[in-house]
């Protein structure tokens, strides 16, 4: 324990060091996706093995999924704790040490993979204890706050931890030696190092908003209480889409997180929920039936099967209509002769979650590379529930079949052809925080996940260049860029890690610097602008075309009382949804009170130069104002005022379009088109 405390220690010093926006080294450049990309990284890999008297608790890393489980081992029981779906690498574990299998215990129905749980049942002959208000409709022991179950000399005891999921569960670890104080939590995805579950990925059944104030009350009446040296044993680790922002750590300590987790240093629940809210990337479309399969139970999988027969190969394949093709070989091998229309998504990388997060459940799926690659493909693809048929270039080729090609470039050259104006169009495929952070040049930024959407903002007939950090994303680009009718298609060589090591200039907020300098650019604050009643009223009046509105507030307030031309918009989307950093003019944010809606413009203005304001003092004191002024010019003493109601109507759905003119009181709003 020492050994962990002091880890903690440092890790908490680190994470609280200010950053002013120094640039990387020459090559150093790394995201999650590039950290995955050794062949180790898919497979099972015990990261340590924590020792507490009476008991031992084994923890396991999926690096390619940053999916973190657990063995709880004591005298010659044990528990598992959140097992992915292929468990060779538990069983390998407990047949080693000599162990039974008691029972698996799972702390919510995971969403973004198929558990093991099914799998380990059959497997071990255990139970599997999980939530009782999870809905599952296999067979398990529903368990629920202050049940416990016994491993050897550890007793782990059941508490509901809603926030993540309304039905999740946290594991408290005692040892016999001490029953009144946990020496470790098993947290799921309800509290990750440095963050906590997101709660968006749930039906519209249940907002957000609603599961992050669930989070709130979870950490300040249940988490918070635990002693500070209780050692946190999250489900997640960094590049997981469970959460943002997740530090690259495998465990903290409660005391750890209260002091260094940024979304417990906010001192209200709604400014809590605005911070859980912001900067949630688009939850991948698979995460939705993942968690449905795990409340199912999910079927057995024969590990062993032999590869199937492959497909007939046929002109067809490169009808996008018709077939999804997944090219599972390296970028160059792709680069140099693929299958009309197919996307790269290479096996070196996250190959899983990449699968599920661009091929639509239910396509057909067929998979193109080596038989040996083929067979590695098909067991990962088990754990996100995906199958698919399977192709050889071999096969093709006898075929004779058309192949399509696509041509890199590197970095040396394409700086000169910017320096001379002749470069093509530059696709930036990252999220908006990276391209802002650090880019190439003046390039245009389409995220990878909505490329296929976004592309319409291109001329398929003008030549492009891909981009990204390692150029994996960029690699998956051309085919969807192909897809959409483009053929005159480039990729980065290296991507911006090797545009750094080359030593070319790069961009970053505001400031060109050359990535070998070694003085970092100051730091720029930007906050969001306050705008009063008055300044709205006669923006309103005179000015209706420059500006958009947007109005937070839930959907049946809008509906009740709202300005003309204002947009109503949720919040999470208006935090996430990139299309609100760009547009002519101001972007006005408006709410009940003033409180959120200065929050959110505050975080939008950390993301663009585009101006940012709130309305001060909110809805409440427009009306207020509105009617005093009224009455003051007639020199009547007002009356108590309150906010008039309306028959409720359907809200308008983001993104926003501009404003239409508005007379000097609101009114009830006109409806339109929300525009592109």
């Amino acid at each position: 324990m020492m050994r962990i405390r002091l880890l903690l220690s440092l890790a908490s010093a680190v994470a609280l060091i200010p950053w002013p926006g120094a640039w990387p080294a020459a090559g150093q450049i790394t995201d999650a996706e590039s950290a995955s990309h050794a062949d180790s990284a898919s497979e099972y890999q015990i990261v340590d093995t924590y020792k507490y008297p009476g008991f031992d608790i084994v923890q396991f890393n999926l690096p390619v999924l940053s999916h973190y489980s657990y063995v709880v081992a004591s005298g010659s029981e044990a528990l598992v704790v959140d097992p992915g779906r292929d468990i060779q690498a538990y069983l390998d574990f407990v047949k080693e040490h000599d162990l039974a299998v008691r029972g698996v215990f799972l702390t919510h129905s995971h969403a973004d993979f198929v558990a093991g749980h099914i799998e380990m049942a059959k497997a071990a002959g255990c139970p599997i204890y999980a939530s009782a208000a999870g809905g599952a409709t296999y067979e398990y022991v529903a368990v629920k706050e202050g049940d416990e179950v016994a491993v050897g000399e550890a007793v782990i005891r059941v508490i509901e931890t809603p926030g993540h999921t309304p039905d999740g569960l946290c594991g408290f670890v005692f040892g016999r030696n001490r029953p009144d104080q946990p020496a470790a939590i098993f947290t799921g995805d309800t509290l990750f190092v440095g963050s906590i579950g997101r709660p968006d990925l749930l039906p519209k059944a249940m907002t957000a908003a609603s599961l992050a104030s669930m989070a709130y009350d979870t950490w300040h009446d249940k988490l918070s209480k635990v002693a500070d040296e209780a050692v946190v044993f999250p489900a997640h680790g960094a590049g997981s889409l469970c959460g943002a922002h997740l530090r690259d750590e495998p465990f903290s300590t409660i005391g750890a997180e209260r002091t260094s987790n940024p979304y417990f240093q906010h001192a209200g629940r709604s400014e809590f929920i605005a911070a859980v809210l912001e900067g949630l990337p688009e939850a991948p479309q698979y995460f939705g039936h993942n968690a449905a399969m795990n409340r199912q139970g999910p079927e057995l999988v024969d590990w062993h099967a032999p590869l199937p027969a492959e497909v007939q190969p046929s002109a067809e394949l490169a009808d996008p209509a018709r077939f999804y093709v997944v090219d599972i070989r390296s970028a160059p091998v792709y680069a140099s002769g693929h299958i009309p229309n197919s996307v790269n998504i290479a096996l070196r990388g996250r190959f899983e979650s990449w699968v599920g997060r661009m091929v639509p459940w239910g396509a057909q799926l067929v998979l193109y590379g080596a038989k040996a690659e083929l067979e590695e493909a098909l067991r990962r693809l088990h754990r996100v529930g995906y199958k698919g048929s399977v192709l050889t270039p071999e096969t093709y080729t006898v075929a004779a079949l058309p192949l399509a090609t696509s041509k890199t470039v590197a970095p040396q050259e394409l700086y000169k052809r910017m320096q001379a104006g002749t470069a093509p169009i530059i696709v930036d495929v990252r999220l908006p925080e990276e391209w802002m952070a650090l880019r190439i040049g003046t390039v245009v930024n389409l995220p990878i996940d909505g490329l296929s959407q976004l592309a319409s903002k291109l001329d398929p007939a003008q030549p492009a260049i891909t981009v990204c950090n390692s150029a994996y994303r960029s690699s998956m680009a051309l085919g969807l860029l192909e897809r959409e009718g483009f053929t005159d298609l480039y990729n980065l060589d290296g991507g911006a890690e090797a545009w750094i090591g080359a030593g070319l200039p790069v961009l970053g907020a505001q400031t060109s610097v050359s990535a070998t300098s070694t003085s970092p650019s100051k730091r720029e604050v930007r906050l969001a602008d306050r705008m009063s009643a008055d300044e709205l009223r006669r923006l309103l009046m005179d000015l209706p075309e420059t500006f958009d509105l947007v109005d937070v507030r839930p959907p049946e307030h809008f509906a009740d009382y709202s300005l003309p031309g204002a947009v109503n918009v949720d919040v999470a989307a208006l935090l996430n949804d990139p299309a609100y950093l760009t547009g002519a003019g101001p972007l006005i944010v408006i709410d009940r009170d003033g409180s959120l809606a200065m929050m959110a413009a505050g975080i939008l203005s950390q993301k663009t130069q585009r101006t940012i304001k709130a309305l001060y003092g909110g809805l409440e004191t427009y009306w207020t104002d509105s009617m005093t002024a009224g009455f003051a010019r007639r020199g009547v003493v007002p009356p108590t005022i309150s906010m008039p109601r309306q028959p409720a109507q359907k809200a308008p759905t983001p993104p926003v379009s501009a404003p239409q003119a508005a007379p000097a009181e609101p009114k009830k709003p006109t409806k339109k088109s929300v525009g592109c």
